[in-house]
């Protein structure tokens, strides 16, 4: 059973609630679509509350997006028990059947791109097609410069928005090397992440990679990449183009954020690939 208590606020056509997904409850931002069009739902970055996504999700003109805050992240209250990408697609599951869906699309971005991969390959039946923007296969992936990984570890980007100005270019890259405004919209929108909701996103992923599963993925895969990206080179990029059998890869001339600095040429892109047909 579960319950759900609606927000006093919303953005445009952005609804956020607190749902209790047995006995998680769970901070979920829902925005409609035009009808007869599969529901996309989307895992945010490590450390990134659902606002940080909403400059895309207000992107798509026809696709019902389904976006939350992991537990511990944003406005969801730490979990019980510490979880691992597998728990954590399940908890998604679950928050789609409350929902009232028996099909989605999925994508991810960055961290939240590991969970989409997971979802997909837990749940091949509900996951129609999957984007995977800006990600990696895991523990295999090809790692960025170590002062910059290390920049990425810290919380201190998401609670000190001083400091994530200071090492924006640096860490993100494109868009944010030729334009020092763009990050103060981009942290307008943090809200600080708890150090234990933060450390609970890094354990998640400690030695979980997708590359055992990735040749079994049947779904329609697009995988969007910068070419400027110095937390996770371009060469991740191409490893899951190769190792997944229905992947096509769009390379995108930005840095690690373009779906923030960019959301309506990356909706634009996300759409197409969800109107095709590919049976």
């Amino acid at each position: 059973m579960s319950t759900q208590t609606m927000e006093k606020h919303a953005t445009g056509d952005i609804t956020i609630r607190m749902i209790d997904v047995k006995g998680q409850k769970l901070r979920v931002a829902t925005k409609p679509g035009k009808a007869g069009h599969t529901p996309l739902l989307m895992f945010n970055g490590i450390g990134a509350n659902l606002e940080l996504g909403f400059p895309f999700l207000e992107a798509l003109k026809d696709t019902p997006t389904i976006l939350f805050d992991v537990p511990g992240v944003g406005g969801s209250p730490m979990p019980a028990l510490p979880y691992r990408p597998a728990s954590l697609a399940r908890m998604a599951k679950n928050l789609l059947e409350i929902l009232g869906h028996s099909q989605v699309d999925v994508s991810g971005v960055s961290w939240g791109g590991g969970v989409a991969q997971q979802f997909a390959h837990q749940y091949p039946r509900i996951c129609r097609k999957l984007v995977l923007v800006a990600t990696s296969s895991g523990w295999t992936m090809v790692p960025g410069k170590p002062n910059v990984l290390s920049k990425m570890a810290s919380v201190k980007r998401y609670t000190d928005k001083g400091y994530m100005r200071s090492i924006a270019a640096e860490i993100y890259g494109g868009d944010f090397r030729r334009d020092d405004t763009l990050i103060g919209a981009h942290a307008s929108g943090m809200k600080p992440s708890s150090n234990a909701g933060y450390m609970l996103q890094l354990l998640a992923m400690t030695g979980w990679t997708s590359v055992p599963f990735l040749w079994r993925l049947r779904q329609p895969v697009l995988i969007l990449s910068g070419t400027d990206d110095p937390l996770i080179p371009i060469a991740n990029a191409h490893l899951l183009n190769k190792l997944i059998p229905r992947a096509r890869l769009e390379l995108i001339d930005n840095g690690h954020l373009f779906v923030v600095t960019r959301p309506q040429e990356t909706a634009l892109m996300v759409e197409a690939f969800l109107a095709e047909d590919h049976d």
